[in-house]
């Protein structure tokens, strides 16, 4: 009997209803409900005795690679604004189910401090750090550039760019040979999207200071490496990341026809972080459900 699994159904098609939260929203609260991989990861002992530490782990994406990591062997931290604690909560019981050690580390990285701090109780609390992944991330909506204002977008590039460098940047002094930093771009990086002009500037900034970054790390053997997603089905869309009538008709102009969930991306994540990525460094590995892409 064959095995094989079409991608175009193998996770549902969502039409999700219309609905607003206050950012940055809970996706226990999301209509439906993202799939992280509670219930649908199976781990395979890649990650077996790493220490990973994941900002933004607490929903979306870096929950779904929290998870996997837990189960594929790490130890994982995850990081996330205080008001996401109740999404945080059911990541950290999933890794502690894992029968790996959780950390919860909530703060907002807009602050220095908190960019420090969450490096340093990684290090204390599981003796070390070789799995950074940048992933937290503000996506906020306007239509026009001139809707933006400099508050606006001097919190979108403190949100994205200057949080993922400042953790790295802590980070390093921590990292060995065969150690990995990963990056959340998006495909916003390449094609951005016209109310999404802040974002988009921070995901290519991401691209860019991984690739960068990757050349200079080569030589002490820590690989660097992007994720750059397409269309995801996570909270922040609903939270004012995309407009109404978008959420509605999310990911539909894929490919494969549906918008994909955060639990398919998480296997890119593994791979990048495991020694079976030991040959691959300074490369984006995009996942956007087809869709030819402006290289």
């Amino acid at each position: 009997m064959s095995t094989l699994k079409d991608p175009r159904t193998l996770f549902e098609a969502i039409e999700p209803p219309a609905q607003i939260q206050e950012e940055p929203g809970l996706e226990t609260e999301a209509t439906p409900v993202p799939d992280i991989g509670l219930d649908s990861y199976v781990g395979h002992g890649r990650l077996k005795g790493r220490k990973a530490l994941i900002t933004g782990g607490d929903s979306g994406i870096g929950a779904a690679v929290a998870i996997a990591y837990a189960r594929e062997g790490a130890d994982v931290a995850i990081s996330y604004l205080p008001s996401e604690q109740k999404d945080a909560d059911r990541v950290i019981k999933a890794i502690e189910d894992a029968g790996q050690k959780a950390l919860a580390l909530p703060g907002d990285l807009i602050e220095l401090e908190q960019c420090e701090k969450i490096v340093a109780e990684t290090v204390k609390a599981f003796g070390g750090l070789d799995i950074l992944v940048n992933n937290a991330s503000r996506q906020r909506w306007q239509e026009k550039l001139t809707d933006i204002t400099d508050e606006e977008f001097d919190k979108t590039m403190k949100a994205n760019v200057y949080s993922s460098f400042r953790v790295t940047k802590a980070a390093l002094p921590h990292l060995e040979p065969g150690s990995a930093i990963l990056f959340t771009s998006s495909v916003n990086a390449y094609s951005p999207s016209p109310t999404l002009i802040d974002y988009g500037v921070t995901k290519a900034a991401m691209n860019n200071l991984a690739k960068g970054l990757s050349e200079q790390l080569v030589g002490d053997g820590i690989r660097v490496n992007c994720v750059a997603p397409g269309p995801v089905w996570t909270v922040l869309q609903p939270s004012h990341g995309q407009p109404q009538e978008k959420v509605q008709e999310f990911g539909r102009d894929t490919g494969l026809g549906r918008a994909g969930q955060p639990v398919e991306m998480a296997g890119a994540y593994v791979y990048l972080a495991s020694d079976e990525a030991s040959f691959v460094t300074g490369e984006t590995i995009v996942a956007a459900g087809g869709g030819r892409m402006p290289f």
